[in-house]
């Protein structure tokens, strides 16, 4: 059969289900680590689907299929899926079905649902199984994507592994594993197994480039009182990695073997293992074990790295400094050439970036394909420009950037909104708007039990006062040299993780308006204590990030005199910090970039 078009990719795999006894088949936006962003080998959603967003799920069944997408790529999808047969789930609208109860619609009485249990969690199966209990049907694991991709697959990543200083990251392994190995006492356990790449990286300071944009190494971890058994592919460990390791107590062995490993362990533990991170097979293959003691918990590792060190704090600051000089000379470039009349796109404005980010002290790679969206296309959230499909740049509207980097010692995230000619005045009122969420919230001030949802609000409450909302989180954690999207805490409607200081957040805000507008303002924000008195713990936020944000949008009156003073103050910041690193014609400019407004 022709593999071609997703069309005739979906009829082999419902072919292939069929053949295997399954009345449907679920491939989940996953690889065996439960990560975010995907080596290319695992883009199997993608392949069989044409959708290019990130957390999604493909079902397909015997008369039908269907792609649950999130608020951010409703667009996007609507877009890629046009001319398939693939239906779009708009995830959490109303009357939507969830993936469970659209699969246990679809299946009869004692059928099976298809999946491939390395690349789905155990808590992904667990959610499909319990609406499938009704019914009485089972989960069949399988490997129909392995099977079905084949040309044109990439390998398995396999780049150079190293490990970050302490330098930079505060501890060694040996000390991490130390916090590790006291946290899994305090919560009856005596082992972990790890498998999330970020939370790996972080334990082991382990660093490499299996991941597009994220400096991780595709590998597992199974930390006991008295060693650590690091699963990697074992070639790609640089001599002094591997000597590094071992002086830390860490041990090697082939990623390939862990399913092996783990079912052969007689040494009897209680295991910690968090069925949210770590994939169906290997689960079962620690439950299978008689040796093992299987305790189900969250990942201890994930809030003892959402809270930086201070170490990780300091270096954190720098690196934004300098990227703040990089976004500086970019804003600059671009404000030049157009004036000048060139031609110029989407593309372009990447092309700027990654010229003045490179020649940054310490650049290691960009945090994440930089979202240049000029126009409408800026209400696709996470729009990509490419060769094939991309806008021209013209005087008049608005420019959406949003880029950053990864140094060896920080990771950025930031988005700027520009205008590039004349604008209408609902673009003006809602470039107003966001920035009054944006300031809102990096002017918050709270007692020490406010969780993220709670916060989430602050943020909101000028654009609600228009009934206008945005579908999206109104930020996230930023990992250490590592991947954009962190945890355990957000700004959104559901985060009920409790702020601490020593957080890294983003404050990114916006207004979608499909096939008119996109606006987002994103600034990394850093909690901090702020004052305790008789009431209690105050907390509050401080930038991380200082580049100038642009007033000349701004319709006056509406900031209030609080906002005007925050923005003006930020101002005198940005000029503060960047300037001693600029040159005269670059420190010019910034100065009337961060000239006060408003009475």
């Amino acid at each position: 059969m022709s593999m071609n078009t997703v069309n005739e990719r979906v009829a082999a795999l419902r072919a292939a289900m069929e053949a295997q006894g399954c009345a449907a088949y679920i491939i989940p936006t996953g690889d065996p680590h439960s990560s975010e962003y995907l080596p290319t080998h695992y883009n199997s959603r993608e392949y069989f689907s044409g959708f290019t967003g990130e957390n999604s799920n493909l079902v397909v069944t015997r008369t039908g299929s269907a792609l649950w997408a999130d608020g951010r790529f409703f667009v996007q999808a609507e877009k890629q899926l046009a001319g398939t047969e693939i239906e779009l789930e708009k995830m959490g609208e109303p009357g939507v079905p969830t993936v469970e109860e659209y699969c246990a619609a679809a299946l009869n009485e004692g059928e099976a649902l298809g999946l491939c249990g390395f690349t789905a969690s155990c808590g992904l199966v667990r959610s499909l199984q319990k609406a499938l209990d009704a019914k009485h049907c089972t989960i069949k694991t399988l490997h129909l994507e392995d099977e079905l991709w084949t040309e044109g697959r990439p390998a398995l990543p396999a780049t150079p592994a190293w490990i970050l200083s302490k330098e930079y990251a505060g501890f060694s392994p040996a000390e991490k594993l130390g916090q590790l190995r006291a946290k899994l006492k305090e919560l009856g356990c005596t082992a972990q197994f790890v498998g999330k790449l970020d939370n790996l990286a972080w334990l082991l300071n382990l660093r490499a480039m299996d991941i597009h944009c994220t400096p991780y190494a595709m590998a597992f971890c199974y930390v006991t009182p008295d060693k650590a058994t690091l699963f990697i592919n074992t070639a790609r460990v640089t001599p002094e990695a591997a000597a590094e390791l071992k002086k830390n107590g860490v041990e090697l062995a082939e990623y390939d073997d862990v399913v092996k490993y783990m079912a052969s362990v007689t040494e009897p533990q209680t295991v910690l293992v968090d069925p949210a991170s770590v994939n169906f097979e290997i689960y079962n293959t620690l439950e299978q074990n008689a040796a093992l003691t299987v305790k189900d918990e969250a990942d201890p590792l994930l809030p003892m790295k959402g809270i930086k060190n201070e170490v990780e704090l300091a270096h954190t600051r720098e690196a934004h400094i300098r990227d703040g000089v990089a976004m500086v000379r970019f804003e600059k470039e671009l404000e030049e050439r157009m004036a000048a009349g060139e031609e110029l796109t989407e593309l372009t404005v990447d092309e700027i970036l990654h010229k003045y980010r490179s020649a940054q002290d310490k650049f290691l790679v960009e945090s994440f394909n930089t979202i240049a969206a000029y126009g409408p296309n800026a209400a696709m959230m996470h729009y990509h420009a490419t060769e094939a499909d991309h806008a021209k740049l013209e005087p008049k509207g608005f420019l959406l950037v949003d880029s950053g980097a990864t140094y060896m010692d920080g990771t950025t995230d930031i988005t700027r909104t520009y205008p590039l000619g004349e604008l209408t005045e609902d673009e003006r009122l809602f470039y107003t708007w966001t920035l009054q969420c944006h300031i809102d919230i990096a002017k918050a001030v709270w007692l020490n039990y406010c969780d993220g949802h709670m916060l989430d609000t602050i943020a909101r409450e000028p654009l609600w006062q228009h009934l206008i909302n945005y579908r999206c989180g109104t930020g996230h954690s930023v990992s250490f040299v590592g991947n954009v999207h962190e945890g355990p805490h957000a700004l959104n409607g559901r985060n009920t993780v409790v702020f601490k200081p020593g957080m890294i957040i983003t404050d990114e805000p916006g207004v979608y308006e499909g096939g008119v507008v996109g606006i987002r303002i994103e600034n990394e924000l850093e909690c901090i204590h702020k004052e305790t008195n008789q009431y209690g713990e105050f907390l509050a936020f401080q930038p991380v990030m200082y580049v100038p944000i642009d007033t000349s949008p701004i319709v006056p009156g509406v900031l209030t005199k609080d906002e005007l003073a925050w923005l003006n103050n930020y101002h005198r910041q940005v000029f503060e910090k960047l300037a001693p690193r600029l040159n005269d014609e670059e420190r010019d400019w910034l100065a009337k970039k961060c000239a006060a407004i408003g009475a």
